[in-house]
């Protein structure tokens, strides 16, 4: 008998500002075909159309499109265990980090837990402000550990910065991380077929 298959796992990391949410309004409004489970932080940073909504209790809102909106309360592994135990519909998990987060912890927790048996990490895609970057390099070692975690870098907002800061910021990136696909979209817009399921792991 085949075991059951595991459900993919998508982290989205990226800095304050860089586009995370954005992408994940977007990802909301695209039929991609995933009934997704989406695990954020808080539900009043990202702007769910009341329309979209069919059910809700405290901690799951769930979409017209299958999606559900999940909010971490703490521990992110109890979370997703009550998600799992509450027996919803989904085939696909999108976890949203704050935008400090160093995005290894997550990938940690997947290996060493118990949900490694029911979830399977899919890929990190790291977000990233193309107009701030620089900026945030010199401010911190959070992006540059983001970067170098991801497997999929968005360089968003690529619209607000000429085409040779664009080519020497991506420069910047490869240095950090030379594996990385990187696309280049403007408001965090890119084919959900090139975030889901990449099987990076």
């Amino acid at each position: 008998m085949k075991s059951k298959e595991r459900i993919p796992v998508t982290v989205l990391t990226g800095f304050l500002g860089a586009g995370k949410t954005t992408l994940l309004n977007y990802l909301l409004t695209q039929q991609h075909g995933h009934k997704c489970a989406i695990i954020i932080n808080e539900f009043g940073a990202i702007s769910i159309d009341n329309q979209l909504v069919v059910g809700a209790d405290e901690e799951i809102l769930e979409l017209n499109n299958g999606c559900l909106c999940c909010r971490v309360r703490g521990d992110l592994v109890r979370s997703l265990g009550d998600l799992l135990r509450k027996q919803k519909r989904f085939d696909y998990v999108l976890i949203e980090t704050t935008g400090i987060a160093d995005p290894n912890p997550v990938v940690h927790t997947f290996k060493a837990s118990e949900l490694a048996e029911h979830l399977r990490l899919d890929g990190i895609v790291t977000v990233v402000d193309a107009k701030h970057l620089e900026k945030e390099l010199n401010d911190g070692p959070e992006p540059q550990a983001q970067i170098a975690a991801a497997d999929l870098i968005l360089l968003n907002k690529t619209d607000l910065v000429s085409a040779a800061d664009l080519n020497r910021i991506e420069g910047r990136i490869r240095k950090m991380n030379p594996l990385a696909r990187i696309y280049r979209p403007q408001r965090s817009q890119v084919e959900p077929a090139k975030i889901f399921d990449i099987k990076a792991r």
